[in-house]
């Protein structure tokens, strides 16, 4: 059977030379990295997979954009041009423009959160989870029972669990719930979708309580086009107008750009009722100014916010989308040929390969999805990241390890950048690890780790 490959909507203007090693060459590197994937340096890497944040190729009209950008330290019109495209496309009073994600999240979670705090999500991505124990708070993850498991075929893996929701408000109070966050697409899953029901089921939930409900939007384009091809309701409707149904059901959201906005650098966060949160936005514009910048270039230069602002419409073409999931889904298909488990069916910007399947025998503290990102690493020269039990690490109170959900390898795949030849060299490797998978008895051990976002820092060792 022939296994297709979505055509590119794009012709290569440019390239960047990448350089081969040998087998010999990645192992001394990765021992030199402490068997940590994110100190290799890039040049040492011939496919990187670590993150599609930041890392994908821009388009002409963005780098064109880039040379009209206004680098005024205040009131720029590069502000002003993102902040009329961010109100046209999610429907919201107030943008704040930050340098990424996490940015929106320093600001945003220690407004909502506090001691004694909870903050409910579909999952939280490493980042958000951080920042609300940051802020004095304790995360809770509420997906959906299908979602946690990796071999089950079901559509919109990525919900809120419902009952489950109603449920943990009850339990701990809605007084004590200062946020419920709905993460589009739901990457600690697995880049799995979310449903436009689930969101609004979700949003009604936190208006009878009077609980902030804040989306998480990285995602947000390829989280439309699941839900244009796969929820009934929405399949006539245009990618732009689930756009602004979707964050209709959010109070405010915070998003990294350097998702689907494809940019290398940027950020949001938004509030959608100017009159009802002038507090928060007044807050909002606080913070930014103290930790980021004068809030209207919120830590970025105006060529960011130009680039920003043609990137928030050009990612939401059809065709660029179904490109994009067309990519993951040819891998998808090589692998479900060679019987290697990952996250199915899979998501929007990566394959989360399925290391507990890959290696039962390894036990969820020796971090399984890590084993098999050091392999892939040795294979070929892949660079991915462990989405597991190492990466969200311990327990803010009692210090002892959390066993995660899942323990995955993700190889989350930048926009624009690889070939089908190069999907192939991610699939061979693939099925030559699993090939020998038996032959790998133990996993890691940490030698040294930070505090709180362990994995981007930490130095581990084999066990013998």
């Amino acid at each position: 059977m022939s296994i297709k490959y979505t055509p590119e909507p794009f012709r290569i203007k440019m390239v960047e030379m990448i350089k081969m090693t040998t087998p010999q060459e990645r192992l001394q590197k990765i021992k030199d990295a402490n068997f940590n994937l994110f100190s290799l340096a890039s040049e040492d890497v011939y496919i990187d997979l670590l993150t599609d944040s930041g890392t994908g190729a821009m388009s002409h009209e963005q780098w064109s954009a880039m040379f009209v950008g206004d680098e005024a330290y205040a009131g720029g019109r590069s502000y002003r041009k993102l902040l009329k495209a961010g109100t046209d496309v999610f429907g919201y009073d107030y943008i704040q423009p930050v340098h990424q994600g996490r940015a929106a999240e320093k600001i945003l979670m220690p407004l909502l959160l506090g001691k004694g705090k909870f903050a409910i999500s579909n999952m939280h991505f490493d980042t958000t989870r951080a920042h609300v124990i940051l802020s004095g708070g304790r995360p809770i993850d509420n997906i959906v029972p299908e979602g946690k498991k990796p071999n089950i075929r079901s559509k919109f893996k990525g919900n809120m669990d419902i009952t489950r929701l109603e449920e943990l408000i009850e339990e701990k109070g809605a007084e004590n719930i200062g946020v419920i966050i709905q993460t589009i697409t739901n990457n600690s899953a697995g880049g799995q979708p979310v449903s436009m029901k689930n969101m609004r089921e979700v949003y009604e939930i936190g208006q009878k309580h009077n609980i902030t409900v804040c989306i998480d939007a990285a995602r947000f384009a390829e989280n439309a086009y699941f839900i244009k091809r796969d929820e009934e309701e929405f399949k006539n409707w245009s990618i732009p107008d689930i756009v602004k149904k979707t964050f209709s059901y959010g109070d405010v959201f915070t998003m990294s750009a350097k998702k689907d906005f494809n940019v290398n650098m940027g950020g949001m966060l938004a509030v959608k009722d100017k009159s009802v949160n002038a507090a928060l936005i007044q807050n909002i514009k606080a913070s930014c100014i103290n930790f980021e910048g004068f809030y209207t270039y919120g830590g970025l230069s105006g060529r960011d916010l130009e680039a920003m602002a043609v990137g928030i419409y050009q990612y939401m073409e059809e065709d660029y989308l179904a490109y994009r999931i067309g990519q993951m889904e040819y891998l998808a298909a090589r692998l479900d040929a060679a019987g290697v488990v990952y996250q199915s069916p899979v998501g929007g910007h990566g394959v989360y390969i399925d290391a507990k399947a890959m290696f039962p025998h390894i036990p969820y503290k020796e971090f399984p999805g890590q084993v098999l990102a050091v392999e892939l690493y040795k294979e070929a020269g892949i660079r991915s990241c462990d989405i597991g039990s190492y990466m969200i690490g311990n327990d803010p109170d009692t210090n002892e390890q959390i066993e995660s959900e899942f323990e995955f390898t993700r190889l989350a795949i930048p926009r624009q950048v690889y070939t089908q030849s190069h999907f192939d060299v991610m699939a061979d490797a693939l099925i030559a690890i699993k090939e020998r998978a038996s032959e790998i008895k133990r996993g890691y051990k940490i030698k040294w780790e930070p505090p709180i976002l362990r994995h981007f820092q930490a130095e581990l060792e084999p066990i013998e």
